[in-house]
């Protein structure tokens, strides 16, 4: 269990050694900003979606395109970008889901014209016929994008084959949050972090496999006697090393999450 959890958080902590790894192996790169980027049609190319959530860094060339008011990790993923942090990506895809992913996109274009972009639009209305049609226009918008790159078309049965993979890892991390929650004792909040947002850097196949093993180990230790606290996190995300350390420090296990990077994606 040790081996894996190390495994899962040594790719939480060095994406781009990740990203570059299947670089060497002739893979190409599609970068998956937040948040609900279709990455079944990435995985269906035969591509590796990767997460891009922006990161830990200073803004300054980020702040040529962005006022000052907008998220950081919308500011953080464009500064990244114009630093060259995902040199060797085959493109972007950028979900408007709000008003400064709606903007961030365009000056993509010309902050990093290196990593074409991908735009997908969902329309706040998905259930009349008119919003159900938008919605597929945008999935073949971003389809014949992904075949440009990739120079062949995505079968049909290539997409149903990358659903089911991801059906697979999605109940793979139920399982887990459940898990974590009952052995809160060996899964801390940093371990914890650390298993999920592994999910972003790594083909879904080969991160399921890990991951129904590490649940395999859980399920077979006793219930954790947790004389702590137990909290539901909230909110885009929640992997800042300083505040899951205070979490761990003081006993603080979570118990379950509604955050866009964790348990939303599921």
């Amino acid at each position: 269990m040790n081996d894996i959890l190390n495994k899962l958080h040594e790719v939480a902590a060095s994406p781009r050694a990740q990203m570059d790894g299947y670089l060497a192996q002739g893979k190409k790169i599609v970068l998956c900003a937040p948040v609900y980027t279709p990455e079944e049609l990435i995985h269906a190319m035969g591509f590796v979606p990767m997460g891009a959530w922006g990161g830990d860094v200073a803004l300054n060339r980020a702040k040529e395109y962005c006022p000052a008011f907008l998220c950081a990790i919308v500011q953080s993923l464009l500064e990244l970008g114009i630093n060259g942090a995902y040199e060797g990506a085959s493109a972007i895809v950028i979900p408007s889901l709000c008003d400064t992913l709606k903007t961030v996109g365009e000056n993509w274009k010309y902050a990093v014209p290196s990593i074409p972009f991908i735009p997908m639009t969902y329309p706040q209305n998905r259930k009349p016929a008119f919003g159900l049609q938008f919605t597929v226009d945008q999935y073949m918008h971003v389809k014949g994008e992904l075949e440009k790159i990739a120079g062949h078309e995505i079968k049909s049965e290539d997409i149903a084959a990358a659903i089911k993979v991801y059906n697979k890892s999605r109940a793979a991390r139920r399982e887990f949050v459940k898990l974590a929650s009952d052995h809160c004792d060996v899964i801390d909040p940093i371990m914890r972090s650390a298993v999920l947002k592994a999910a972003w850097f790594m083909d879904k196949a080969e991160y399921t496999e890990k991951l129904e093993a590490l649940n395999a180990e859980l399920k077979a230790l006793p219930a954790a006697k947790w004389n702590g606290v137990k909290v539901v996190t909230s909110g885009i995300i929640c992997d800042n090393p300083t505040l899951l350390k205070i979490f761990k420090d003081n006993n603080v296990a979570i118990a379950a999450d509604d955050v866009a990077h964790e348990s939303r994606a599921f």
